[in-house]
């Protein structure tokens, strides 16, 4: 049995990190802000991986991330997943280089999918998770891309239908309707998986506090959840998040300090 996992998610805006309700973004600061409420070095206890995102509207400054994602990735041993603005193969290429482990993409999903194939040709599937971005309209899961400005013309169900032929490793569910309310994950939207559907699932939006973390853990079609609000788990919120859902029986990691390097424990 596989351990499930807790991920955290940071929103890079134009050189800032971001606070997103309902994809509505909040500057809340720089790196050096970021650096100076979350220890990076000492993070890897708490999660199992970190995602970075670039949403930033309009134009996006590629290559700016990339130093971004570089600078997250030096003192940080854990896997880390980074994307937004992805359109090419070569854009996973520069974001792997950067220090990334994996990348996220959402819109060429539907848009261009056969750049999928061409970064898992030169890195496997399991180098890619697929977003998708879903809002309930008149009870229809509808699809947004474009960082929830664009409304696909496919809902929910058509999109899985189509994805079931691409290559990826996993898949980030996210509910737009939840995201940065701190009212707790959409469960409902996993009742739109197909039948033996065999992609991990990785649950995001609306995650407040770790009872919402649990719940997402409990369901059985969930591999990890996803939080992306830097406010509910600054300082040592995400410490001890991960120590109460340890505490209550979760299959998650345990990790020790040896000499500076984490190790898994023997649990």
């Amino acid at each position: 049995m596989l351990k499930k996992r807790v991920i955290f998610a940071l929103l890079y805006n134009n050189g800032n990190f971001m606070l997103s309700r309902n994809f509505r973004l909040q500057k809340v600061g720089d790196l050096n802000w970021l650096r100076n409420n979350y220890n990076f070095s000492q993070i890897a206890f708490s999660i199992d991986e970190l995602i970075i995102l670039d949403v930033t509207r309009g134009k996006r400054d590629f290559d700016r991330f990339c130093v971004h994602v570089k600078a997250l990735t030096e003192n940080c041993f854990i896997p880390i997943t980074a994307g937004g603005g992805i359109t090419q193969a070569d854009d996973a290429v520069k974001l792997l280089r950067s220090g990334a482990d994996k990348v996220i993409v959402n819109s060429i999903v539907q848009e261009n999918p056969g750049v999928l194939s061409d970064i898992a040709r030169q890195f496997g599937r399991q180098c890619i998770v697929v977003s998708v971005d879903v809002k309930m309209i008149d009870n229809q899961a509808t699809i947004w891309i474009e960082n929830g400005e664009k409304k696909s013309e496919n809902v929910l169900e058509k999109w899985f239908e189509i994805t079931s032929r691409l290559p990826f490793g996993e898949l980030y569910l996210n509910s737009m309707d939840r995201d940065g309310t701190g009212q707790g994950f959409l469960l409902s939207l996993l009742d739109y998986l197909p039948q033996s559907y065999d992609v991990p699932v990785i649950i995001a939006g609306g995650a407040g506090n770790y009872k919402h973390l649990a719940e997402g853990l409990e369901d059985e079609r969930v591999d990890a959840v996803a939080t992306a609000h830097l406010f509910n788990f600054v300082g040592n919120g995400l410490e001890e998040a991960r120590s109460k859902l340890l505490d209550e029986g979760f299959f998650l990691a345990k990790w020790e300090k040896r000499f500076g390097l984490l190790q898994q424990g023997t649990d």
